[in-house]
């Protein structure tokens, strides 16, 4: 109960403290790089090397690769039988594509496993959603834009991220059976504790509300593929095409209902793929989230 009362707690510190102006107005870039940069790299150094490597860790790292995989084509066709801009199916295959693995990942799935539960948020968001971020997002981005980004630069980018880095390390760790020092551990698993918090608030104070006109349409096909169809697929492949039962599982299909990802959004907003619409759905989705990631839990305990 606690983890669900901090949940909450820090999303509406956030709003409250924008609408007070009692938070800069740009405040949530400095906590995203803090959360991104040092929070995650921290918690990729705590609980990966700790990690029983199995055929099962497979299934949440395909997580974000099945989302945006799958979005492309069937949001390709549909904007093109309804007439969509290139820069507005770009948008919604962004923001349908991946999901918030970790800025509300983090928080919910703590909030219902606890610790033991971050080990797959890590698979989910590391190898998961962010190589995938990078590599096929940014291709995404770039070829609905009209923009150009070469494979070295791509390459450069995911080598050159600190929670990459750290992932790097956590993995090498893991393989050759290394521990890192008690005292180091125990620091890393203190920097991870912010994740939950920082990212909560930073969250919650850049939630708004914008005057729907042409983006109605897309934002309800957008929201309704990742928070009910995507995870409906995820939910039947798992279960029952591959018959896989136990916690990761859980967390793994869980994740599959995760608001939209912010940071997609930021790099569809950078590359001018309809900003309005992409905010939108991160502003909508997010709160939205919370009503249809209870609706998957009860159906997972339900039937499974």
């Amino acid at each position: 109960m606690s983890n669900l009362i901090l949940l909450f707690l820090c999303l509406f510190l956030g709003i409250f403290l924008r609408k007070a102006k009692l938070f800069p107005e740009n405040g949530h870039s400095a906590l995203n790089s803090f959360v991104v940069n040092i929070s995650l790299s921290s918690l990729s150094l705590y609980y990966i090397p700790k990690i029983a490597m199995n055929f099962q860790v497979l299934f949440p790292v395909a997580v974000q690769w099945l989302n945006i995989l799958l979005a492309i084509p069937f949001f390709v066709l549909i904007g093109r039988k309804l007439k969509w801009s290139k820069g507005m199916i770009g948008a919604v295959i962004m923001g349908a594509g991946l999901g918030n693995s970790s800025f509300i990942g983090i928080p919910v799935i703590h909030a219902l496993y606890g610790e033991s539960g971050m080990k797959t948020v890590m698979l989910v968001d590391q190898p998961g959603g962010f190589v995938a971020l990078f590599t096929v997002g940014i291709a995404v981005a770039n070829y609905f834009s009209g923009s150009k980004s070469s494979a070295s630069q791509m390459v450069l980018k995911i080598v050159k991220y600190p929670p990459f880095i750290a992932f790097t390390i956590a993995v090498l760790l893991n393989v050759f059976s290394l521990r890192i020092p008690t005292d180091l551990d125990q620091v890393f698993e203190k920097l991870g504790a912010t994740t939950v918090p920082l990212a909560l608030v930073s969250v919650g104070s850049q939630l708004r509300w914008q005057k729907l006109n042409s983006e109605t349409k897309p934002l309800i096909l957008a929201l309704s593929f990742k928070l009910l169809f995507f995870p409906l697929i995820i939910f039947l492949l798992y279960f029952f095409v591959f018959n896989q039962r136990g916690e990761m599982i859980e967390i793994s299909f869980l994740e599959a209902g995760m608001a939209p990802m912010i940071t997609a959004g930021i790099i569809a907003n950078t590359h001018h793929l309809h900003p309005k619409l992409t905010n939108l759905i991160i502003g909508i989705g997010i709160p939205i989230s919370f009503a249809t990631l209870a609706f998957w839990y009860f159906v997972m305990h339900y039937f499974i």
